[in-house]
């Protein structure tokens, strides 16, 4: 059996939330099947081939073009922006058993491809962008929201069938006339485990700060933390991954930016924030800590239905919040059960090749 990924990111070459988990979905797929890439890439001017991987250049965003063909095609921005000619033409030359869009916009160019009604159809919402929309991208954002997610159930209806990172969100698209829709109840293979006993009083907060919910969390984290610091001398919180832009940073913040050795930074860690509201989505944040063993602190829309997998508590309250944090600062015993307790958890899932089957499945259904 072949697989195509349909991506709208380059794998080898960018990085972020949705592009780890999408790579370990690639590897679980390569592993039973032959399984290729298609992908949007600002790294090449025409069509090329490097492997298993197809790379079509990322047309650059032309926002007046790309609301006149909103309006021809009735379809939202960010699924017309995504729509390629030259997208669809390479995708008219790949012939596989299946395809799998990653994230619901990334399904348009294979419905205006010669593979459509032919072949099935899988599509990994990985995250609603109206939800994202609605909250990050003020009044244009809120009203196109509505149309997004119109797409996003015209899409749907189209597959074959859906996968999602939330099973709520999995519910909804059944509720709407999408009986194929599942939770892909994914975990990340278990990394060398983090000595959370031996750390200090340092926590950490990771994310890609272009992406307008992390850009919300970081605000927030420097809002509690003079909160969560208060009488703790030595607390420090190092924020990690690239900036959006520069601002005031309270005392015990450290914005590192991206750090030469992250799996050796985090090592030095004692436990992950991760008070996010809106867009959680992959929720790589809680698949990478459970993976090393890193104790967190989030919110219900950061943990989402990993709260099932791994029994983390969500704090969404500002005090409830800060009295975790602070607990994980001044408690380094817990601290390193906790993390001790999670990656057990992970670990054994993993060898049960949980995740495994889950993708395996999805895709053979």
């Amino acid at each position: 059996m072949k697989v195509a990924f349909l991506l709208s990111k380059d794998p080898a070459t960018t990085h972020g939330g949705d592009l780890t988990i999408s790579r370990e979905l690639m590897a679980i797929s390569r592993s039973a099947h032959e399984t290729v890439g298609l992908c949007l890439s600002p790294d090449v001017t025409s069509t090329r081939q490097d492997g298993d991987l197809w790379k079509v250049p990322k047309p650059s965003v032309a926002p007046a073009s790309i609301a006149l063909r909103s309006l021809r095609r009735g379809r939202s921005l960010v699924h017309t922006r995504f729509d390629d000619d030259a997208y669809v033409a390479a995708l008219d030359a790949i012939e596989a058993d299946v395809y799998i869009a990653d994230h619901s916009y990334m399904a348009e160019p294979f419905l205006r491809s010669r593979w459509s009604g032919a072949r099935p159809l899988l599509v990994n919402t990985v995250i609603s962008e109206s939800l994202v929309w609605s909250e990050t991208r003020g009044m244009v954002g809120r009203v196109d929201s509505i149309r997004i997610r119109r797409d996003e159930l015209r899409v749907a209806r189209a597959a074959h069938g859906v996968g999602t990172y939330d099973a709520d969100e999995a519910a909804y698209y059944r509720a709407h006339g999408v009986p194929r829709a599942r939770w892909l109840d994914v975990t990340l293979a278990p990394k060398p485990a983090v000595d959370v006993a031996a750390s200090g009083r340092r926590l950490v907060f990771v994310g890609e700060r272009a992406w307008p919910p992390n850009q919300q969390a970081f605000e927030t984290l420097l809002q509690w933390w003079p909160d969560i610091s208060r009488g703790i001398d030595d607390a420090e919180l190092c924020v990690v991954g690239n900036r959006v832009r520069t601002q005031p940073l309270p005392d015990g913040v450290r914005d590192l930016g991206f750090v030469p050795d992250l799996d050796a930074f985090l090592g030095s860690c004692r436990a992950v924030l991760a008070p996010v509201t809106t867009g959680g989505g992959v929720r790589v944040k809680i698949l990478d800590a459970a993976s090393r063993g890193l104790p967190v602190v989030a919110t219900s829309a950061a943990v989402g239905s990993l709260s099932s997998v791994f029994d983390i508590p969500a704090d969404d309250e500002r005090e409830d919040f800060v009295a975790a944090a602070r607990a994980m600062l001044l408690d380094r015993d817990a601290a390193a059960a906790e993390g001790a307790r999670i990656y057990a958890v992970n670990a054994d899932r993993w060898a049960a090749e949980v995740p495994q089957r889950t993708i395996l499945d999805w895709i053979e259904s």
